[in-house]
């Protein structure tokens, strides 16, 4: 029964039973207790079909509300899918044009003729050519300095996290340092010297890069910031420092699949500038688990070439280069004191079996990041909180016999 009918029905039935009232036989009194009990039960009927009117009203609001939510959601879904999806296609048409370029340029395997002399040949040009990079590198750079000794320590502050990286920018003529707490994050403190950043008179310049880093193994040279970025195995990102905006990136072939030093765990792949430019150290398990040393192009991010070195990277804690020698710094788990025990010279001028062990002050030490600036003749590093420098004797490749030693 509609509510429209119910009602004037509710009505006629009441000026009835009032008109009848007073004529009372036993018949109409009947009648009329009759119609009160049926208006009653049509009274409850109706209020309890008006709570249900309600109660759907505000269900229907409530799933209004809740689809409008779960449609804004799977329209931010949407976008970051459409995103990725763009990504991944314009990844896809790199690699189709990389192989294409390469098709291209490796002939056909039914027009490959093996002929063992021309292999040799090729393989010795391969051979000089590699030489030949060897010798432009020092001559290019006439770079014949090697370590002698670590001398005194500098504690300058303790600020920040257990891990973590502090350096000044190699390039002559500035002084600005840079400051990374943490294995992981996306700010860069900038400090204009040393003692700005040790006094703490002035703030610093915060700078927001476009992607997190990972681990301690970060660098500044000529104004960029090189990291290693969170989430991936071996990309390195190029970073200019002003604005802090994206400026190139590279993979690194083999590397990231072990720690570069077993004592870091979290740092894969380790940046250094000497005297020759920019490096990368990595561990590489398919040779034992020794280190590895690639040479960049700073500007390209392009491969110069890459060393494969005896050092170990087990019970390793850091590593730095000198004019293109690499020289590995070894501890305890537990801490102690730290020592160079392995170098690798890429011009092949001093050996590591020939040198004896070059200790650090005697002090405890747990050195998360370690860097050398070619012009201080320093080592920037993060001992377990604690930011420190290190000063360091040099001499000529030619005239060392052995590491000094305290």
């Amino acid at each position: 029964m509609s509510f429209g009918l119910v009602v004037p029905i509710i009505l006629l039935a009441l000026t009835w039973s009032e008109s009848v009232r007073g004529q009372s036989s036993p018949q109409e009194s009947f009648m009329v207790q009759y119609f009160e009990r049926r208006m009653t039960h049509l009274e409850e009927r109706l209020n309890q079909c008006e709570a249900n009117a309600a109660s759907m009203t505000q269900r229907f609001y409530d799933l209004t509300s809740e689809f409008r939510g779960q449609l804004s959601a799977l329209t931010a879904v949407k976008s970051e899918v459409r995103t990725q999806l763009e990504s991944m296609s314009s990844r896809v048409d790199r690699v189709e044009g990389e192989l294409e370029y390469l098709e291209n340029k490796i002939p056909a395997p039914q027009n490959i003729e093996i002929d063992e002399t021309l292999l040799e040949q090729q393989v010795m040009d391969a051979e000089l050519e590699q030489l030949k990079k060897k010798a432009k590198l020092k001559l290019n750079n006439d770079c014949s300095t090697a370590l002698s000794a670590v001398k005194s320590l500098k504690i300058v502050k303790k600020v920040g996290d257990t891990h973590g990286s502090w350096f000044k920018d190699p390039t002559p003529g500035s002084s600005k340092v840079y400051f990374l707490s943490g294995l992981r994050n996306n700010t860069v403190l900038e400090y204009a010297s040393v003692k700005s950043f040790t006094e703490g008179s002035t703030s610093p310049k915060v700078v927001k890069l476009p992607s997190h880093w990972q681990g301690t193994g970060h660098v500044v040279y000529k104004g960029f910031l090189y990291y290693h970025k969170a989430d991936t195995p071996n990309q390195i990102v190029k970073v200019r420092l002003p604005n802090g905006t994206h400026a190139d990136t590279m993979l690194l072939p083999g590397a990231g699949r072990l720690p570069a030093y077993s004592l870091n765990p979290n740092t894969y792949l380790d940046m250094a500038v000497d005297e020759l430019g920019l490096w990368i150290i990595h561990a590489d398990p398919e040779y034992a688990g020794n280190l590895v040393i690639t040479k960049l192009d700073p500007d390209s991010l392009a491969l110069e070439h890459t060393w494969d070195t005896l050092c170990r990277s087990r019970g390793a804690e850091g590593a730095f280069l000198i004019c293109g020698t690499l020289y590995v710094v070894y501890n305890t788990r537990y801490g102690g004191r730290s020592s160079v025990q392995c170098l690798y010279d890429i011009h092949d001028t001093i050996h590591s079996e020939e040198s004896p062990v070059l200790f650090f002050p005697k002090r405890y030490t747990s050195h998360t990041s370690l860097y050398y600036h070619p012009q201080d003749k320093q080592l920037y590093a993060w001992d377990d909180g604690y930011q420190t420098i290190y000063k360091v004797e040099t001499q000529r490749k030619e005239d060392q016999v052995s590491f000094g030693t305290e």
